[in-house]
């Protein structure tokens, strides 16, 4: 295994509801972190890292590669020994900028699902760049004014300005060690004028947050993963820092480097042979920060993606989801109607209880998406009434929302698209397979919900007791409810033809 760190050789075989695990699916790289809770904190167990280069490994049409996922299989298929007996809700795999990048990225992770017996979630630039800065604020002494933090990964790059635990802008640039590497040495040359492109490519990108970024400014540079970590152990074991990146000994560094015609050729003391190939584009990348960002100096944090992650599972397991406040601030931003919001999401959850077991919607995280759903399914009338249901699906899928996956936001987006009018099941079809029949459910419990509260009253209603057995659904009300509603009674008639046409059978007395 390639650029391996681990305590232990062998992996954890018991089964103990404390512990959690995270994998990032990087450009570059893969990583593996298992660490246990304890008295509050999480104390870190098993450290995996093998070299993938999954970002090398796309083609002219942006397809993952069979060899690129071959290499990937292979590298999840020995980190799945060490997931066993962690709980569903302790361990998350994320993907990165080569999963976003990918055009055939599903058929991977159908096939890495299989592997390793759990979804993966492909994630946005923002949201790593967000997840990168919890990550290496854990692992900061804390300190008083603002921090950036830099993230060089194989095929985009994170740029964080933050205070304390809390990031304060977020950024994800198409610029990484892979990717520049394939594109300026993709014979393995080096030479002055290709290494002096991929720098003036790196500012080109930078251009677009150069002047803002300096106007929020910072008082501490903090560099993490493997690029600058590489870059930093050079620089010690030279003696040309006593510790961290400074600008001088960067520029000698670049100068050392172009006197090595070919990739292959590289060899530095503290460079890991495997790192070789992609460190010069690397290092491009990183002058070009320096000197268009006015850097003089960069710490190096342990902390990166997989450590936010980490704590991300911490926060979502003491009720301290950061989707919960990504929903709250999409409610307020879009002037959203909260009290009709709360209303609706009061009836899906009773709706909920009373068919989750029949349906098998146990998960937690099915409840979840069904209860933002609710709470969100009016967004899109911020833009416009006429179809805001297709609005509000546009603005979940395309948004960048803290904490959530792209295939959550897609979830979501499929949720709001399908709560009224005609029922959109060929649209549900689209979402991955394993969730399809959830949603397919979900929809229709939320479909319900604003149904029954159509007249918009004060408190929610939950006098209603449905039964569900397979495709066939049956609502039953208090005596009398129905002849005093009659409006109701015409809408759930509607509803009974618009479920019909989906393959449902619904009934009401």
């Amino acid at each position: 295994m390639n650029e391996t760190e681990t305590s232990n050789s062998a992996p954890l075989a018991n089964s103990d509801s404390d512990k959690l695990a995270a994998i990032d699916l990087g450009s570059n790289s893969f990583h593996l972190i298992v660490s246990r809770m304890a008295h509050g904190e999480t104390r870190t167990l098993e450290r995996l890292g093998e070299k993938v280069q999954l970002g090398a490994g796309l083609d002219e049409e942006s397809n993952l590669t069979e060899e690129a996922q071959e290499r990937a299989l292979n590298c999840l298929r020995r980190f799945a020994p060490f997931l066993q007996g962690i709980e569903h809700d302790n361990l998350r795999i994320v993907g990165t900028n080569a999963l976003r990048e990918a055009e055939n990225a599903q058929e991977f992770l159908d096939k890495a699902e299989e592997i390793l017996g759990h979804p993966l979630e492909v994630i946005s630039g923002r949201e790593e760049a967000r997840l990168i800065y919890v990550g290496a604020a854990q692992t900061l002494a804390t300190q008083k004014g603002r921090r950036l933090v830099v993230d060089i990964g194989g095929g985009s790059t994170e740029f964080i300005i933050g205070e304390g635990y809390d990031p304060l802008a977020l950024e994800s640039l198409h610029m990484g060690c892979v990717a520049y590497s394939k594109r300026f040495f993709p014979d393995g040359q080096i030479t002055t004028k290709r290494y002096q492109q991929a720098i003036l490519a790196a500012k080109n990108e930078l251009l677009n947050i150069v002047k803002p970024y300096k106007k929020l400014g910072w008082q501490q540079v903090v560099g993490t993963s493997g690029t600058i970590k590489a870059t930093a152990a050079i620089m010690e074991q030279n003696g040309w820092t006593e510790h961290g990146i400074t600008r001088g000994p960067l520029n000698q560094l670049a100068k050392h480097l172009l006197r090595f015609k070919q990739l292959d050729d590289i060899e530095m003391p503290g460079l890991k042979p495997e790192r070789a190939k992609v460190f010069p584009a690397g290092v491009a990348i990183l002058q070009a920060i320096f000197e268009l960002l006015d850097i003089e100096h960069m710490e190096f944090a342990d902390g990166a993606l997989r450590e936010g992650i980490l704590h991300d599972i911490v926060g979502r397991n003491a009720h301290q989801d950061i989707r919960e406040k990504t929903v709250r601030a999409l409610i307020e931003r879009h002037q959203i109607d909260t009290l009709q919001a709360e209303n609706v999401a009061i009836t899906a959850e009773h709706l909920y209880k009373q068919t989750k077991k029949e349906w098998q919607l146990n998960s937690e995280d099915l409840h979840l998406l069904l209860i933002w759903a609710a709470k969100l399914h009016e967004i899109g009338l911020s833009i416009a009434h006429s179809q805001f249901h297709k609005h509000g699906a546009y603005l979940l899928q395309h948004s960048d929302l803290s904490g959530f996956s792209r295939q959550q936001q897609g979830m979501l987006a499929a949720l709001v698209r399908s709560h009224r009018r005609k029922f959109p099941i060929s649209e549900l079809r689209l979402q991955p397979a394993g969730i399809q029949q959830a949603l397919i459910h979900l929809a229709i419990l939320l479909r319900l919900a604003i149904l029954l509260n159509h007249s918009r009253l004060d408190d929610a209603y939950t006098d209603v007791k449905i039964e569900v057995k397979q495709k066939q659904i049956t609502l039953t009300f208090n005596p009398d409810w129905l002849e005093d509603n009659p409006l109701t009674v015409a809408d759930l008639e509607q509803e009974q033809a618009y479920l019909d046409n989906a393959g449902f059978t619904l009934s009401f007395q």
